[in-house]
């Protein structure tokens, strides 16, 4: 059993930043890439970033790119999520994903585990 546990949401205002945290934990995880996703009320749940176990391979939706960074801990159990420049559209449930397959993908189905979601308000 894999556990994911996010962290760092809140409230903050448009423009500002926040750095989300993803924990995850038990002993079926391995050399899994990790992602990010979310959901804001009334929509969709949209994919946000993924990376692979190492970090060569990173990717971005279009609506994030060039404000959001992923990254991996050294321990490689943990992934963040760096939001700078943030908007009101921003705002939704975070959730983090992993998956014991060998390649990160965008597709949210392709995830096995999931964590409980933290929300990100935006204020305008």
């Amino acid at each position: 059993q894999v556990h994911l546990v996010e962290s760092g949401g809140g409230l903050v205002q448009a423009g500002g930043s926040l750095r989300l945290s993803c924990a995850a934990s038990g002993p079926s995880f391995g050399n899994w890439p990790m992602a990010w996703f979310r959901q804001a009320p009334g929509k969709e749940q949209e994919f946000v970033s993924t990376i692979s176990w190492k970090g060569g391979y990173i990717y971005y939706a279009d609506s994030v790119k060039g404000r959001f960074t992923i990254s991996r801990g050294s321990a490689k159990n943990t992934v963040y999520l760096q939001m700078n420049s943030l908007k009101p559209e921003d705002t939704a449930v975070y959730y983090c994903a992993a998956d014991p397959s060998p390649s990160p993908v965008q597709d949210a189905p392709q995830y096995q585990y999931w964590g409980q979601g933290t929300q990100v308000t935006v204020s305008s």
